[in-house]
């Protein structure tokens, strides 16, 4: 085998390896929010359902939400996120949903000076194409 395929080979299972990491760990996630789910907290099913919880049966993974008075029981696994846990006011949400997103821009401003730098690169490419292209119009003209 070449260098080349054994390289390509090694990146290969480095990503397959990465994707599979970050799978099993946001499914974790995901199972630890569904088992964190209580009475009282105001969740969104994948169907797009705004509702509460009314019971949690944790063994069997269902429940049962309340929507307006209408008890409609669920699997767990229906569940796409919690909107707000039970006690928690709107202020402690909106306080949550700042830090969130403080987070990401600071991740993002973060990943922006390695923007700019590829920005300024490419412009210093344009840039010194630029002359070349000029000094040819140059000598187009003379002639």
């Amino acid at each position: 085998m070449s260098y080349t395929t054994i390289v390509m080979l090694i990146i290969l299972i480095g990503a397959i390896f990465f994707m599979q990491r970050s799978q099993r760990k946001q499914a974790q996630e995901r199972q630890n929010q569904l088992n964190a789910i209580a009475k009282g907290d105001e969740v969104i099913t994948i169907g797009g359902l705004y509702a509460t919880v009314d019971e949690v049966d944790a063994q069997e993974q269902k429940l049962v939400l309340d929507v307006d008075g209408v008890y409609l029981p669920f699997e767990m696994t229906a569940i796409k996120r919690v909107v707000q846990k039970a006690g928690q006011t709107a202020e402690e949400e909106r306080a949550q949903d700042q830090e969130s997103s403080q987070a990401i821009e600071t991740s993002q401003a973060s990943q922006e000076p390695e923007n700019e730098e590829a920005e300024q690169l490419s412009e210093s490419a344009e840039s010194d194409k630029e002359p070349a292209d000029s000094a040819d119009k140059d000598a187009a003209a003379e002639e």
